[in-house]
């Protein structure tokens, strides 16, 4: 089949809602029983009147929901009392690279191993980098002052400490104005074009703000966005399904976005105790309905006894069960909005330090490399072009908006070409192209590593005419190795 009768065949299904099945789409589960709109009409009718579509479909039909592959999860790790083998089948990765349990994260915690999700985040790294090189320049800044008040018989003074990232103010102006400016660029959570759009609209000014708004871009709640927004700003009357709970939607105007909301208002309106409004929560993400009917029972004679009745209690129920589907948690939110912040406090004070990190971090990825030269620039920093007297292998901030091009984003040098460059000129600067090849370890230069310097410019502190460098090059490697 062609792909353009494929493509057409697969738009008809809708991409909502998420776990809509091709048995749903065609009439034929229970679920589409039961909730009619699951049925796609126009489906039903090329399944009906074409051939080829059919057959197709029949094939997928018998496709769905089989093991297409081996999957493993990024950070998913599990802990087991006694060898693994007493609980789980395991599945060495091809090349020998780790060992995964055959089984799902479901059956996992089912046979009572206690599952563990690690998170290793590239974002952690640019934050420790960019605090390292502005505590190092603050360092020196604060040595030249004692030795001058010390040499003007002044006392030494010791100026600012250095930066302790985990202390920041979450009340920076400075960092909310990059946010509702959408210059988020390198901004952990909030790079996409999608959440700048957001961040304008939104114009966060608090730190909940940015936990909602981490929560609530992703597929389901997203559709809550404009109404948050607007309740945000005046726009939409902020109101509450009970009284009591206001306290625990007041952050979120009325909006549920955390699961740990759900579980307040269990507490607060049904009587559940905390363990209990957890156990309430996992049985509606999970959407189990012979568990539900039974926690909505427990619900109503909870919330009668704390005097809420009957439809009411229901209705509390109803949007607690809507919004616990895609509900997020709120520490894993939190956590991730404070690393938000973090990289846009540091994109707003130290601006040079910041991206010089960030670029690092890609050296590899010309593409990111260009996006975030180009916002340096856009952010009014001098970006010097790789110079083997100045450069490193990384990107670094010489200067408070200055960035120095890293040596180790020229394609074709590696990193152990970049440190023969710095170990070579730690006796002065290279005068000329002989003294370059001469102090260098050739063994990790070879001709191509030092034709691409030359081509990037990165040797044009030597002499500015590269083509008189290509021309010199091959003497001057002949007479390193002579000499």
């Amino acid at each position: 089949m062609g792909y353009g009768q494929v493509d057409k065949l697969a738009k008809l299904i809708p991409m909502r809602p998420l776990d809509l099945t091709l048995s749903d789409a065609l009439g034929r589960s229970d679920k589409s029983k039961k909730e009619p709109d699951r049925v796609v009409r126009d489906f039903c009718e090329v399944y009906a009147q074409d051939e080829d579509a059919r057959a197709l479909i029949d094939l997928a039909l018998k496709l769905e929901n089989l093991t297409r592959n081996v999957g493993k999860h990024a950070g998913g790790v599990v802990i087991a009392p006694s060898p693994l083998t007493d609980f789980a089948p395991l599945y060495c990765e091809p090349g020998g690279g780790g060992v995964v349990t055959q089984y799902d994260k479901n059956d996992v915690e089912a046979v009572g191993l206690v599952k563990f999700d690690f998170l290793g985040l590239r974002t952690l790294t640019i934050i420790d980098w960019a605090v390292k090189a502005i505590n190092a320049r603050s360092a020196g800044m604060r040595q030249c002052r004692e030795r001058q008040d010390a040499g003007s018989d002044r006392s030494a003074q010791s100026g600012e400490p250095p930066l302790d990232i985990a202390k920041l103010p979450l009340d920076d102006a400075d960092t909310y104005r990059l946010f509702q400016q959408a210059k988020t660029v390198a901004v952990f959570q909030f790079e996409s074009t999608g959440m700048q759009r957001m961040l304008k609209d939104a114009r966060p000014d608090r730190f909940e703000d940015l936990i909602a708004l981490v929560s609530l871009y992703r597929p389901g709640p997203m559709d809550l966005i404009p109404s948050f927004i607007a309740r945000k700003h005046g726009r939409e009357d902020v109101d509450y399904p009970d009284p009591r709970v206001e306290p625990i939607l007041k952050e979120t105007y009325g909006i549920m976005v955390y699961q740990e909301q759900v579980m307040q208002m269990a507490q607060i309106v049904g009587g559940y105790s905390l363990g209990g409004a957890d156990l309430l929560r996992r049985a509606m993400g999970k959407k189990d309905a012979e568990k539900m009917a039974k926690e909505r029972a427990k619900f109503r004679v909870g919330a009668a006894a704390h005097g809420l009745e009957g439809d009411k209690a229901d209705a509390i129920f109803d949007l607690m069960e809507k919004f616990a589907g895609y509900g997020f948690n709120k520490s894993h939110a939190a956590a991730y909005a404070l690393v938000s912040y973090q990289t846009a406090w540091l994109k707003a004070h130290h601006p040079a330090e910041f991206l010089a990190a960030t670029i690092s971090a890609d050296m590899d990825n010309t593409d990111k490399v260009v996006t975030f030269l180009d916002e340096a620039r856009a952010l009014g920093l001098t970006v010097n072009p790789p110079d083997v007297n100045v450069s490193v292998s990384m990107f670094i901030a010489p200067e408070p908006r200055t960035i120095q091009y890293g040596l180790g984003a020229i394609k074709g040098v590696g990193r152990g070409a970049c440190e023969s460059i710095v170990e070579g000129r730690s006796s002065g600067p290279y005068t000329d192209l002989a003294d370059f090849c001469r102090r260098v370890d050739t063994g990790k230069l070879n001709r191509r590593v030092i034709e691409a310097l030359v081509l990037s410019g990165a040797l044009d502190s030597l002499t500015t005419n590269r083509a008189s460098l290509m021309a010199q090059l091959p003497d001057a490697m002949k007479a390193a190795e002579q000499g």
